[in-house]
């Protein structure tokens, strides 16, 4: 459970999963809400027995290498490309604006806002007419475009390839592209496996561009607890394969009832659904009234965002109060 979606300036970045600011609003106990406005996964990749060293030892090399080893392996990472691992992928996408000078760049508007922020803190000029710089978000978040093969960068320019939600559907990567001079393509470990408080995220890309990037995040980037975690995740594909099912069973699931109550699906990936409605803030702040957050944007007065609800229980209290909506 996670963000309010308050209806922010175009400006203004804006996420799912600020409860704290909902409950103060709306009142209520933590346990009483139902936060489905982030694309986490609801059922988390169970944890590993930590030992102490992995809490009182600083993290060593052998540690991070076997994580890079496993994310290698899982996302097939072509041998000429480098990977490096940071605290979650919102740290890399700070730092991606100082891999170049700043020049014009393309963001979509109706994409995850952080790489909008990150760029223009830096002095980058976003635009949404063509660039020699670009940053695709692949599967989109909000309505899960996918990418067909974005053209590599030019020499100098930056292409960013942002596949935080691409673990759902893998056939789809772009991962073969990160040979390429000037191509970042991102991966999120928390919102496939569940566990965004552990802060891991991974830069992929060929050597001489991701060098700088290693420089920003300085040593021990990622924690020793951590650096077990993500190794052993990583490595178990078989979890990842029947999640994947799990997965789109429920989001087929979630598509069928928002249907029901005149909600039509517009996009999504199978973390996340976007639907249109008659009027997303009469929506949303009817459902933050009942204990029920999902997302809507300042780019739209249509489009809401739901997150998977975790269990029966709160697939039972969003239906009661669709049904009260309508």
């Amino acid at each position: 459970m996670t963000h309010a979606c308050d209806h922010a300036p175009d400006h203004a970045p804006d996420h799912g999963g600020a409860l704290d600011a909902a409950i103060a609003q709306f009142g209520g106990a933590r346990s009483e809400w139902v936060d489905l406005s982030t694309g986490i996964n609801p059922h988390r990749y169970p944890l590993p027995d930590f030992t102490p060293s992995d809490w009182s030892d600083l993290p060593d090399h052998g540690a991070m290498d076997a994580l890079l080893d496993a994310a290698r392996a899982f996302w097939r990472v072509p041998e000429t490309a480098e990977i490096i691992a940071a605290p979650g992928a919102s740290s890399l996408i700070s730092r991606l604006p100082y891999l170049r000078q700043p020049t014009d760049i393309q963001i979509a508007r109706a994409t995850y806002n952080e790489h909008r922020a990150a760029f223009e803190s830096a002095a980058w000029h976003v635009v949404q007419t063509p660039a020699q710089s670009r940053v695709v978000v692949h599967p989109n978040n909000p309505d899960g475009r996918i990418w067909r093969d974005p053209a590599a960068p030019k020499t100098g320019n930056l292409l960013v390839i942002d596949e935080s939600f691409c673990d759902t559907c893998p056939e789809q990567t772009l991962i073969r592209m990160t040979s390429e001079p000037g191509v970042v393509l991102l991966k999120s470990f928390g919102k496939f496996w569940g566990l965004a408080g552990a802060r891991l995220g991974f830069a992929v890309g060929a050597p001489e561009t991701l060098s700088r990037l290693s420089d920003l995040l300085g040593p021990w980037p990622v924690s020793g607890p951590v650096l077990r975690l993500g190794a052993q995740a990583l490595a178990d594909f078989r979890w990842a394969e029947a999640m994947r099912k799990r997965l789109s069973t429920e989001a087929a699931q979630l598509d069928v009832l928002m249907a029901k109550y005149s909600a039509n699906l517009v996009g999504g990936t199978s973390l996340f659904r976007l639907f249109s409605v008659a009027n997303a803030q009469q929506f949303h702040r009817h459902l933050t009234q009942n204990r029920i957050l999902c997302r809507i944007f300042p780019y739209s007065k249509t489009w809401v965002r739901f997150g998977l609800p975790t269990c029966k229980e709160d697939w039972q209290h969003l239906e009661k109060n669709l049904e009260n909506l309508s």
